[in-house]
């Protein structure tokens, strides 16, 4: 008789223990929704600006990883690839949720979606990948993944980013990259096109590319399991997302008064949000790596750059046509010639089903060189 009740408390217990983080996105959400203006009024004391900026930087991402541990949690019971996509389009949402806010607020930043695209795609193709490939390949001299499903991911990244980042810099006419209409429309039908084809080839008759099938010769006792439905950490993984949608608008904030007022490379906003969306995956990424599930590693990062490319940027035309807001896609530069520097080394990396130790090196200096670019311009 005593037995029963306690169950629930139990229960209780460890929801609170387990999910506190959402308190503290609760509680951040409603302390700026009621003292707004006092606590973005001294924006110009250095002091202040970094503990706000810190304070809902912090808060988003602490939520973004939440998200990412219970996407990991439906992952290990939907199996692959539904998982890894249910991540990725939950990351994707953020992003396009935090790209609009920052578009939206202060002056209009047109290369803000293009800022944020290059860098999701620098950080993930080259630094997470470099990083997940580098310390999966310490204790081991070779990991296999799923040929197929790594071509099929890089035959649909490939000509996404070509069309959203480079085909408009030699389309520019004389007022500028900012496409006409048409233009963006046929983008937009062509990427969310190809995502949704995409999307039919994984979850459907080609779900087979995405399972790493030398996963099942594995003993059972590497895989711990897990049990119970899956609808409570659905559940739990949009709670989390709620407090993003307006923190994500506050974040908006300091962002542009450091670039209007203070002057920072308009890269900046870019960087930050891809910071805030590829933290969560990069780090999911490297823990399935480490524990020799590289098939999970290259679902997650080549996965997330294309839902990037293919959602956001539709998002973001359609944002701009909405709100009179212009975006400029196009890269130049020394930008242009990493993107298709880093496209080409992914080809070659993902080209044998099998990766190693230098692989995840080059990988690492192509980020280092990334980062040491943002600085020189």
């Amino acid at each position: 008789m005593t037995d029963g009740p306690a169950l629930p408390a139990v229960s209780a217990t460890s929801l609170v223990r387990d999910e506190w983080f959402l308190g503290v996105s609760v509680a951040t959400s409603l302390a700026f929704l009621a003292f707004q203006e006092q606590l973005f009024g001294r924006l110009s004391d250095p002091l202040w600006f970094t503990v706000v900026f810190v304070w809902l930087f912090g808060v988003v991402l602490g939520s973004a990883l939440s998200v990412v541990r219970h996407a990991d949690h439906l992952a290990e019971r939907l199996k692959e690839p539904y998982g890894t996509l249910i991540l990725t389009l939950a990351i994707t949402s953020i992003e396009v949720m935090a790209i609009s806010a920052v578009m939206l607020h202060g002056e209009n930043n047109p290369t803000l979606a293009r800022d944020t695209l290059f860098a999701v795609v620098m950080i993930i193709l080259n630094g997470m990948v470099g990083l997940s490939l580098l310390l999966g390949a310490w204790r081991r001299p070779e990991q296999q993944h799923n040929l197929q499903g790594a071509n099929a991911y890089l035959g649909v990244i490939v000509p996404l980013a070509t069309l959203s980042l480079v085909m408009p810099t030699f389309l520019a006419g004389p007022g500028g990259q900012h496409s006409s209409a048409p233009r963006q429309l046929i983008l937009g039908i062509i990427s969310v096109g190809l995502y949704a084809t995409f999307l039919f080839l994984q979850a459907g008759r080609h779900r087979n590319y995405f399972t790493d099938d030398s996963n099942r010769h594995k003993p059972h006792g590497e895989r711990l399991p897990h049990h119970g439905p899956a609808w409570p950490h659905a559940i739990l993984l949009f709670a989390h997302m709620g407090p993003v949608v307006f923190l994500v608008e506050q974040l908006a904030r300091p962002i542009d008064y450091i670039i209007e007022t203070l002057h920072a490379p308009t890269a900046f906003g870019g960087v930050v949000m891809a910071v805030l969306v590829a933290t969560p995956e990069a780090i999911s990424a490297v823990r399935a790596s480490i524990a020799n599930n590289l098939q999970r590693s290259v679902n997650i990062f080549l996965g997330s750059v294309l839902s990037t490319i293919g959602l956001t940027v539709p998002a973001m035309l359609v944002v701009s046509q909405l709100y009179g807001h212009t975006v400029t896609l196009g890269l130049e530069g020394g930008d242009l010639v990493m993107l298709l520097l880093t496209l080409a080394v992914s080809i070659i990396t993902f080209a044998s089903g099998r990766t190693h130790l230098m692989q995840g090196a080059v990988h690492l200096v192509l980020f280092l060189a990334y980062v040491l670019l943002i600085f020189q311009q």
